[in-house]
């Protein structure tokens, strides 16, 4: 029996990919992406889902893993060595029980046979410092979805692909990430330049998405200029995949937000919209 939620906000259309970028994202007032989130609902997409999951980078297992919380979720300070007003924040969001069932039903039934529950585990902060700016009252509930990062990207795809139907429920689908990240990389620039495999890669997937590339995305290692080097890790990369996947094949593909910070970290977020 379906475990349907209910659609108190309407079907939605979109799936979002939000390059989150550094943690200091939650308190820099001079990083472009926190103004673009901050705008988020007034700009980009102003129809109240009924919650909202999110595949985030920071959350790594060996099978597909629901946090299942019931009350506020708590703030995870997955991050070291910065300053201390960013340890004081929080994002109490209510959790989202029964969407997190329904995430674990979906895979289930799609062939993902081991999906596993984590009643403790809150939001990290790669769902919560976009959250708070995209949506500061803290008010929708919240769940999250990990990534297997000894998987491929077609995996991550396919794992999007049996999440589609939440979107005919209300719920909002939120890969956060980094468009790139090699963390080795990073410095800062007085003179706002940026690393040319950064640019290249950058260029590459704007491309690929906009025209509608997405098996070349899944094939990404094979197919983008410095692969590699703009991920040496493909977890701040997979949640791209899963937002593509839920969106579905024929979706289109529109770069919302553009901005660099610390010479190669860039803060491409990408909204996909299902045809169906």
């Amino acid at each position: 029996m379906s475990m349907g939620l209910a659609m108190n906000t309407g079907p939605l259309k979109e799936t979002f990919y939000i390059s989150h970028g550094s943690p200091t994202l939650s308190i820099d007032e001079q990083l472009p992406a926190r103004h673009f989130l901050q705008s988020f609902k007034q700009k980009v997409f102003s129809q109240r889902p009924s919650s909202i999951l999110v595949i985030s980078g920071h959350w790594e297992t060996t099978n597909p893993t629901v946090n299942v919380v019931s009350g506020p979720n708590d703030t995870i300070y997955d991050f070291y060595g910065f300053p201390k007003s960013m340890y004081q924040l929080k994002y109490p969001a209510p959790g989202a029980p029964k969407l997190a069932r329904r995430v674990k039903e979906l895979l289930m039934s799609s062939g993902f046979s081991q999906v596993s529950e984590d009643k403790k585990r809150g939001l990290d902060h790669g769902a919560w410092v976009p959250l708070m700016l995209m949506y500061p009252e803290a008010d929708i509930p919240v769940c999250q979805l990990s990534i297997q990062t000894d998987k491929d990207a077609t995996y991550h795809y396919n794992l999007g692909r049996a999440l589609a139907p939440l979107k005919d429920e209300g719920v909002l689908v939120v890969g956060s990430g980094a468009t790139t990240h090699n963390l080795r990389a990073l410095r800062e620039s007085k003179d706002g330049s940026v690393a040319s495999w950064a640019l290249e890669f950058d260029n590459w997937l704007k491309d690929a998405l906009l025209n509608g590339r997405y098996g070349d995305v899944n094939e990404y290692k094979e197919k983008a200029p410095y692969a590699k080097v703009a991920h040496p890790w493909p977890d701040h990369f997979y949640p791209l995949h899963v937002a593509m996947g839920a969106a579905g094949e024929t979706a289109k593909a529109e770069l919302i937000h553009h901005s660099w910070s610390l010479h190669s970290l860039s803060y491409a977020s990408y909204k996909f919209t299902s045809s169906s």
